[in-house]
């Protein structure tokens, strides 16, 4: 029973997407607008093999992505351990708690025009702001997993003489990995949502954002639908395939976490 749930298990998972792209064709050919305002499934793919033919759509996959990395990579070295900081120490959360309850509610976005005008049009802004957004999921997810540690652990840590390092190390660091990991999921969600927008306004040279931006101007929907079916096959990608093994080879392997298919 179980081999067959997991041999269908993952033709299951397309299920949905499937019924979006008949939805999609349906409404597409439906006559409620032109076939120039809603393309159907035929033309968008059409769209996208010309982009990827000539180069265009690979280069812009490549920016946009390459910045959602950067912005997450950055994040995570500068949350995960003011996270862990404000978790152990009370007076590093005292000091910082204020500050990030601040800023969390403040939309990357509104904060990217002024980010143009201090460091002009290009990556710099749009690697800023994918780094504040994808800031703040890190920071909560991993300081919920510091508290939520059990303190046995640590005191019993304390008695066979671990000093601070090996009980960070040891104790602090594993027990916080099934939250960092979702963290992670949360700030991968973000990180796309602000690059897009910050692609938009800071008008970088290539990018799914501003290719989105520049179809929309000629009113060309099928560029824009394929930009926008290409950002969620990358979050497919990524959620369901790197995140998931990431996940067996740490949390799983741990016996923190059951496994997935």
């Amino acid at each position: 029973m179980s081999t067959k749930t997991n041999k269908w298990g993952p033709l299951r998972g397309l299920l949905g997407l499937l019924a979006l792209a008949v939805a999609w064709q349906w409404f597409a050919t439906s006559g409620l607008y032109s076939q120039g305002v809603t393309p159907g499934l035929g033309t968008i793919g059409a769209s996208l093999w010309h982009k990827l033919r000539d180069g265009a759509l690979e280069l812009d996959v490549l920016a946009t992505f390459g910045r959602v990395l950067f912005g997450l990579a950055a994040s995570a070295v500068i949350s995960i351990p003011l996270a862990v900081m404000m978790g152990r120490y009370r007076v590093a959360n005292r000091m910082c708690g204020p500050l990030i309850s601040f800023l969390m509610p403040i939309p990357s976005l509104a904060i990217a025009p002024l980010l143009v005008t201090w460091f002009g049009i290009g990556n710099a802004a749009v690697l800023i702001v994918v780094t504040y957004a994808s800031a703040f999921p890190w920071i909560y997810s991993v300081k919920a997993g510091v508290d939520s540690i059990n303190q046995v652990w640590i005191k019993s840590a304390q008695a066979m003489g671990a000093d601070r390092r090996t009980i960070l190390r040891k104790v602090v660091l594993p027990g916080v990995a099934p939250y960092m990991l979702a963290g992670l999921r949360l700030a991968f969600g973000r990180a796309w949502v602000a690059v897009i927008g910050g692609e938009l306004l800071a008008n970088p040279t290539h990018g799914l954002g501003i290719r989105i931006y520049d179809a929309n101007e000629f009113l060309d929907t099928k560029v824009m639908i394929g930009a926008i079916i290409t950002i969620g096959l990358f979050g497919v990608i990524v959620n369901r395939y790197l995140i998931r093994l990431v996940e067996r080879r740490t949390i799983v392997k741990w016996g923190m976490a059951l496994s997935r298919r």
